[in-house]
This record gives structure tokens, C-alpha cells and sequence, in this order.
């Protein structure tokens, strides 16, 4: 993938570090790219930058040493003053601390994104960053993309920090509540922060929307069964509601979502 947008990690935290790749393996369908790297301080990076040669570095601000802000500068004078005939990298700042952020835009940086990072921001930050590089080099990549036009197999969950992968064969349903998605399983439940119509998008073809907050997996679903509302609810009138496969729940099908749900089960 020599025409995938390259990128080097520099963080002193190898959590952080990991974190980083996850999002990354995440949105590489949408954004082909190579890790080129991972550095750990500022010498370190410095010398990655010089072999490695990334398109863009995301970058810690606290570290021992040399901090993310003074290496950016660093960079910005390297390229400002051309001492180098290589083109010096776009850095991203991923940082914990809000105060840097004036700092960072005062060396050119692309974006300042606080931790924890959600992947649709870290998405948006990596495509600005792409409005700066070549053109020529923008259109590999999206040609790339579609080439490979590659899906997630996982959902990435962050849970007591560490990272599990969910098998998405094993995903029921995909539910919103509030800013959170509950991911289903046969086993358990899980919390991802996504949007439910980009995940809609990205596997139409395992599920399907049975109501404005819910997704099911089409090989999940077992049949239909009507409701007649009673007790307090007895005015109200009948609905559908998915029976499920390995799972006793039962989901409530919208009026709007019936037509297109309904043959799914022969």
C-alpha cells in the first residue's frame, strides 16, 4: 500500500499508543494508510521522521524531554526554512490537556484533538490533513480506497482500559441510548461510542433498522410476533416486535420500518 496515506504515533505512553493504532485499524475502509512508526519522546520521533519520511505524525504534547508542542516547532522551522529537501510531515496534536491548543495552531498544526478520541473525529482531523497534502497524492489515496474497499470484522471496545474486539457474526443488535451504542451478543452486552446510521451504512448488508434506534442482524432474527397492548398501555395499538436468536429480548418494530422488515423471515 505505497500510496496509503503514512503516518508515525509519538506518544510516551504505550496505552496511548495502542489506543491510537485501534482507531486507526478502525478507519482504515475509509482511509487506507501504513504505520510507519512509534516513538516515544522526541528524539525518537525526530529520527523516524528523517527515515521513515510520514506523511503525518500524531503527537503527545506532554512528554519527558522535549514536549509534542516544542517538536512541532521544530518541524514548522524545518520546513519553513527548507534545510531539508524532504517535505516535513502535518502533525495532528492528541493530547489529554485543553490548554495547549493555542500553542498548537500557533506551529501549523492540522487539529488538536483531546483524549479520549472518538474515531469519527480522528477521521475528520486526517481528512483535513489530506486537503494539504499534493493532489496527486490525495487521488492515490482515494483511489486506494476504493480498491481495497475493505470492512471492519470487529467492533473495538474500550472497556477498564483494555481493548476487546467483538466479532461482528456475533452482534445481535446494535441499540442507541443516549451518546452510547449497546452492542448485543448471545453472552453480554457491550457500550461503543459510534454513530448507529454510519454503522447502518458500513454493514447494510448484515442488518438491517428495525426502529429509529435499532439495528438487527438479519441472520439473528427468528420471526415476528404481534403485540396487543394491555393494562395501561390497552388504548394503544398492536405493533410487531422481532423474536430473536439466542437472545430472549424482544425489539419493537416501527410503523415507518414493517414494510421492509417484514420478509426478511420466509
Amino acid at each position: 500500500m505505497s500510496d496509503a496515506i503514512s503516518i508515525l504515533i509519538v506518544d510516551d505512553e504505550p496505552v496511548a499508543r495502542m489506543r491510537v493504532r485501534e482507531l486507526l485499524a478502525d478507519l482504515a475502509p475509509q482511509l487506507p494508510h501504513r504505520i510507519v512508526g512509534e516513538a516515544a519522546n522526541a528524539p525518537e520521533a525526530l529520527s523516524q521522521i528523517e527515515a521513515a519520511q510520514p506523511q503525518i505524525v500524531l503527537l503527545d504534547v506532554q512528554m519527558p524531554g522535549m514536549t509534542g508542542i516544542e517538536l512541532a516547532r521544530h518541524i514548522s522551522a524545518r520546513a519553513a526554512s527548507g534545510e531539508t529537501a524532504r517535505p516535513m510531515p502535518l502533525v495532528i496534536f492528541i493530547t489529554a490537556f485543553d490548554e495547549f491548543a493555542v500553542d498548537a495552531f500557533e506551529v501549523r498544526a492540522i487539529d488538536y484533538l483531546l483524549k479520549p478520541v472518538r474515531a469519527q473525529r480522528l477521521l475528520e482531523a486526517l481528512q483535513r490533513a489530506l486537503t494539504r497534502l499534493p493532489a496527486d497524492q490525495v487521488q492515490a489515496i482515494d483511489q486506494l480506497a476504493k480498491a481495497t474497499n475493505t470492512r471492519r470484522r470487529h467492533l473495538s471496545v474500550h472497556e477498564r482500559g483494555r481493548v476487546i474486539l467483538v466479532p461482528l457474526e456475533q452482534v445481535t443488535y446494535l441499540k442507541a441510548e443516549l451518546k452510547y451504542i449497546t452492542v448485543r451478543t448471545a453472552e453480554r452486552e457491550y457500550l461503543i461510542e459510534e454513530s448507529l446510521t454510519s454503522l447502518e451504512e458500513e454493514f447494510v448488508d448484515r442488518f438491517v433498522r428495525i426502529h429509529r434506534n435499532a439495528l438487527v442482524a438479519r441472520s439473528s432474527i427468528a420471526g415476528f410476533e404481534r403485540v396487543t397492548p394491555t393494562g395501561e398501555e390497552e388504548a394503544g395499538d398492536p405493533y410487531w416486535q422481532v423474536v430473536l436468536r439466542d437472545v430472549a429480548e424482544r425489539l419493537p418494530v416501527s410503523r415507518r420500518q414493517w414494510s421492509t422488515v417484514k420478509n426478511l423471515v420466509g
